[in-house]
C-alpha cells in the first residue's frame, strides 16, 4: 500500500490512537528501557571479560548483545518498534514509516538509556567501563573505521527496513534478523572498529570514561550508513509501505 492509498482511505485505527499523545510516555519508556538494557549487557560483558581474565570474550559479547537485542525487539517492539539506536529512528523517519516530530523525544529516550546502562557498569566495576567503550583496533586507522562502520550501519538499516516492508519489528523473523547481524557484524568487525552501529552504544561509556578522542567516528559513520541503508531500501522496495509503519511505530496502542 503507498503513501498515497494510505491518505486516500484516511488513517485507520492503529494510526489514530498512535497519534495519541496521551500514550507517547510508554512509548518512550520502552525505548529507553531497551537500550538501557542493550548497553548494560554490551558493555557489561567487556568489563566482566577484563575482570574475569577473559572467561567471556569478546565474541561472547557480540553474541551476548544480539540475543539482548533479539529478546528486546520480541517484547518491546509492539510498544515502541524498539528501535534502541538513533540510526534506526533516523533511519524510519528518513523512509517516511516515522514521524519527525516524534524523532527528537526516541533520541532523548535512548540518550538516558544508554548513557544510565554506562553509568551502572562504572559503579559496578570502576574503571573497567572503558573495557566496554569502542575505538579502532590495532593498525585501524579513523578513517578505515569511518568506513568500516559506514558498511556496517547501512547493512544493518537495510536488514531492519528490509524486514519492515513486509513484516514486524515485534515479528519473529525481524527479531531474529537484527540479532543476527549483530551478531555475525561483531564477528568479522569488532576487533577492527567495536561493531558499534550505535552512535549512543559508543557515546555511553566515552562519557563514563571521560575519553571522546574517537567518539566522532561513532556518530559520522551510523549517519551516513543510515543514509545508505534508506537508499538502498528506496531502490528494492520502491515507496515506503503500511507494515513499515507498524513495524517502526508498533501496535501496542491498537489494544489500549
Amino acid at each position: 500500500m503507498t503513501r498515497r492509498h494510505k491518505a486516500q482511505e484516511g488513517p485507520d485505527e492503529s494510526e489514530q490512537q498512535f497519534a495519541d499523545p496521551a500514550r507517547e510516555w510508554r512509548r518512550l519508556v520502552s525505548e529507553c528501557l531497551g537500550t538501557f538494557l542493550t548497553t548494560l549487557v554490551v558493555v557489561g560483558a567487556h568489563a566482566v571479560g577484563a575482570q574475569s581474565g577473559g572467561k567471556v570474550s569478546d565474541q561472547m559479547a557480540f553474541v551476548a548483545r544480539g540475543l539482548v537485542t533479539m529478546t528486546a525487539t520480541f517484547y518491546m517492539g509492539s510498544v515502541s518498534g524498539a528501535h534502541l539506536n538513533p540510526a534506526v529512528t533516523l533511519g524510519f523517519a528518513f523512509r517516511g514509516n516515522f514521524p519527525w516530530k516524534r524523532v527528537p523525544g526516541y533520541l532523548i529516550a535512548q540518550l538516558i538509556g544508554a548513557v544510565a546502562a554506562a553509568f551502572v557498569i562504572r559503579a559496578l566495576f570502576g574503571n573497567l567501563v572503558a573495557e566496554g567503550a569502542t575505538s579502532p583496533g590495532s593498525g585501524i586507522s579513523s578513517w578505515q573505521a569511518v568506513g568500516i562502520e559506514i558498511l556496517l550501519t547501512a547493512g544493518l538499516i537495510n536488514t531492519v527496513l528490509g524486514t519492515a516492508s513486509s513484516g514486524r519489528n515485534m515479528g519473529t523473523n525481524a527479531a531474529l534478523a537484527a540479532g543476527g547481524y549483530i551478531i555475525l557484524a561483531g564477528f568479522w568487525a569488532g576487533p577492527a572498529t567495536g561493531a558499534s552501529m550505535n552512535p549512543f552504544r559508543s557515546l555511553a561509556p566515552d562519557i563514563a570514561r571521560g575519553d571522546f578522542s574517537t567518539t566522532w567516528i561513532y556518530f559520522l559513520a551510523p549517519l551516513i550508513g543510515a543514509a545508505i541503508g534508506v537508499g538502498f531500501e528506496w531502490l528494492l522496495k520502491g515507496p515506503p509501505r503500511a507494515s513499515g509503519d507498524v513495524m517502526a511505530q508498533g501496535e501496542e496502542q491498537k489494544k489500549a
